[in-house]
């Protein structure tokens, strides 16, 4: 399309309101070519009296300009009715301008809503980490790489030990702000491409890509288990909960989403039996 001409969308809104204006120029040159003639009939017709010309010219002379007088009326009247036309015209783009306005507006505000409803849909609401349904669709999206690539990949099962007893004690709230810190604690420790969820109550799970392999992925389970279980105060407060920490890997431990979900929640109850009865720490 050239870049000069304006679209096909926009002409159907200005084409009359630029017919519009053209008639209103051409009336308001009429208007004034009118009186212009007027005002030359006039000026002749006084010469003609002041120089006694016979009666019956200078009854022709008037004759002309009321002729002319009903020509800039005419035309005046015209003039008129082509602003109210042109006032009208300008009314009703208006009114489509703010249409166009508040269309855009409610659908601007529709996909906000629609954003923010599919992330509702798919994170967890106390911690915004994704939530169980966004890590299987993340884990069944790595298994199909990492078979087409023969990458390794671990899973984590991850449980806080004397989580109940923060509850108990402190309350739902301050349970809650243990929950975000040990969330933000995982997400620093991860790498780009890695997921981190919350599974339900004190339960999260990670999804490490590319694990090189079984010491690898024990290794950075020691890493997060000493992470989380730093101190850290919550109303004045200081709390430490320890995690147990099951971990899967793909492909020695199972082939399927769900059968590296289940081999992780196993070994994280296993190192859970294993961990000696030290009195909770809240």
């Amino acid at each position: 399309m050239d870049p000069g001409k304006p679209s096909t969308e926009t002409q159907p809104t200005l084409a009359p309101l630029s017919r519009a204006l053209d008639q209103s120029e051409q009336v308001h040159d009429k208007v004034e070519q009118a009186a212009v003639d007027l005002s030359s009939v006039n000026a002749v017709l006084k010469d003609e009296i002041a120089q006694g010309v016979p009666l019956v010219k200078v009854e022709t002379a008037l004759d002309k300009s009321e002729e002319i007088e009903v020509h800039i009326q005419e035309a005046a009247a015209d003039l008129v009715s082509v602003n109210d036309a042109l006032a009208d015209e300008i009314d009703e783009r208006r009114h489509l301008e703010d249409q166009l306005s508040r269309s855009d507006a409610a659908l601007t505000q529709s996909r906000v809503e629609e954003r923010s409803s599919r992330h509702s849909a798919l994170h967890d609401a106390v911690t915004g980490l994704p939530n169980y349904t966004l890590f299987q669709d993340r884990l069944s999206n790595a298994l199909a790489q990492a078979d087409r690539h023969a990458w390794r990949l671990a899973v984590m099962f991850i449980d806080l030990d004397d989580f109940k007893v923060v509850n108990d004690t402190l309350g739902h709230d301050a349970g809650d702000r243990v929950l975000q810190v040990v969330a933000q604690r995982l997400q620093e420790l991860v790498r780009a491409g890695d997921t981190v969820s919350r599974r339900s109550g004190d339960e999260f799970l990670v999804l490490m890509l590319e694990a090189k392999d079984r010491p690898t992925a024990t290794a950075f389970a020691a890493r997060i288990a000493d992470c989380v279980a730093e101190p850290h105060e919550v109303d004045g407060v200081k709390i430490s909960v320890r995690p147990s920490i099951g971990i899967a890997l793909y492909p020695e431990d199972g082939s399927s989403a769900q059968a590296l979900l289940k081999q992780a929640d196993d070994a994280m109850y296993t190192a859970k039996r294993a961990r000696p009865d030290d009195p909770p720490r809240p």
